[in-house]
């Protein structure tokens, strides 16, 4: 891009608010700074944050939610608008097809700008899913559809959604997310016992859960199904990062050899020091934690659900499940265990698999030839 481009992002949370959708745009905005993109972010303010600081060099902007949950959707979209008159944005990106997309679309119809929306998830739980539960959900989503100029969708299911709504086919952009494939890589043995002492973990086998403590998380279901695993591995050791609004219920819930950590500052020390990743999701879009655990070079057993399967290949670079059946999962998790040598193939597999087409340098290089995309059509309006 030969001259500044400036994209606003619009987003329900950023730091210190962390999950998946808010790690992806913080990892995804310094190198489209170093394209030349210009970026600020706009985004709900939570009780304790600031109005408005940068973090990490990105202006961040939070914006009063008062109110009931409708009062506060409403009170967000309308705050934002003054804010993006002043930036006078190219293009604005929301992330989720609600309150987000309602305030990029009202900038558009005010400033004429072109939309861009990623869709963050798909299923049950997912952005779609959640607009038909919405008074007036059918409306808006013919409303989002007239009005959106490209959806980005990050996994094959959310494309496939988009086709079922009849989205052009013009306007559907097949974006995975990425992961930083320099800070999340594979260590030896031998630096992953040394990294084990340092983290105060114990030389045993070590599956782990990094992700929000959310009931669509079902952890719950994957301490009901530990103790089998234990009676067959006993010294092996689940650790489970996050934090959320399950994380004390199912702290109650663990048994042995069960150990929360909560929320870290850092999640790649564990990964590198762990030997299995475990996702027994109900729901996903394209989970950063997966891609993140493949390409520290973790063999993965995950959910086939969302992304899921865009990532893994069943039996080369990870395993996928039936969502519904944790005696299968609980059996993978055991032959992995069982085998040092499987595991390590599948991790390596994973690894080149990560590498080759869900890095972050790939992701942000399709994200700039898309918003070129859109400045071009722009420029043929005007």
């Amino acid at each position: 891009m030969s001259s500044p481009l400036r994209v606003a992002m619009i987003i329900q949370g950023y730091h210190p608010c962390v999950g998946g959708a808010e790690r992806q745009l913080a990892s995804i905005i310094p190198l489209l700074q170093e394209r030349g993109v210009v970026v600020q972010v706009y985004t709900r303010r939570y009780a304790g944050l600031k109005a408005y600081e940068e973090v990490s060099g990105v202006p961040v902007y939070r914006l009063p939610v008062p109110g009931p949950k409708a009062m506060a959707a409403l009170s967000f979209v309308l705050a934002v608008q003054p804010m993006l008159q002043k930036f006078r944005p190219q293009i604005v990106h929301a992330h989720e097809l609600l309150s987000p997309t309602t305030a990029a679309i009202t900038a558009k119809r005010l400033m004429g700008v072109p939309v861009v929306v990623k869709v963050l998830r798909g299923g049950l739980l997912g952005d779609l899913a959640k607009l038909r539960k919405k008074l007036l959900g059918g409306r808006r989503i013919s409303w989002i559809k007239r009005h959106v100029d490209r959806f980005i969708a990050v996994s094959r299911e959310i494309e496939a959604e988009l086709r079922e709504i009849s989205v052009r086919e013009d306007r559907l952009a097949f974006i995975p997310s990425g992961v930083d494939t320099v800070r999340f890589y594979p260590l030896n043995r031998e630096e992953k016992d040394k990294l084990r002492s340092t983290l105060g973990l114990p030389h045993v086998p070590i599956v782990i859960f990094t992700g929000r403590m959310e009931v669509e998380k079902r952890v719950d279901r994957l301490m009901r199904i530990w103790p089998k695993v234990l009676a067959v591995h006993p010294q092996a050791l689940l650790v489970l990062l996050g934090s959320g609004g399950q994380l004390e219920t199912w702290k109650r819930m663990a048994g042995e050899r069960v150990v929360f950590m909560g929320q870290v500052e850092e999640v790649t020390p564990f990964l590198q020091a762990s030997d299995v990743f475990v996702l027994p999701s109900s729901t996903e879009g394209l989970s950063n934690a997966l891609l993140e655990a493949m390409s520290s070079g973790l063999a993965s057993v995950v959910t086939d659900v969302g992304g899921g399967r865009d990532a893994v290949v069943h039996g080369e670079s990870g395993w996928l499940v039936p969502p519904d059946d944790m005696d299968t999962f609980q059996e993978a998790l055991i032959k992995l265990l069982a085998d040092p040598s499987l595991r390590s193939k599948i991790g390596r597999s994973g690894r080149e698999r990560v590498v080759r087409s869900f890095s972050l340098s790939y992701m942000v290089d399709k994200l700039c030839a898309l918003y070129d995309e859109l400045m071009q059509e722009q420029g043929h309006r005007v």
